[in-house]
């Protein structure tokens, strides 16, 4: 679970390092997608652990 909520600010923190710097929308858009990703993962995980 930690390694996940890591994944998880290091997403965070390329999103809006791309939206602070206009050259990289770019690395806003991909912080975006694996962050949404990383979170979907963890939340399925998570699901399967409870049961």
């Amino acid at each position: 679970m930690g390694l996940i909520l890591a994944l998880l600010v290091i997403w965070l923190v390329l999103s809006v390092l791309g939206f602070v710097v206009k050259g990289l929308v770019w690395l806003a858009i991909i912080g975006i997608v694996l962050f949404v990703g990383t979170a979907a993962i963890g939340a399925v995980r998570r699901k399967s652990i409870g049961r």
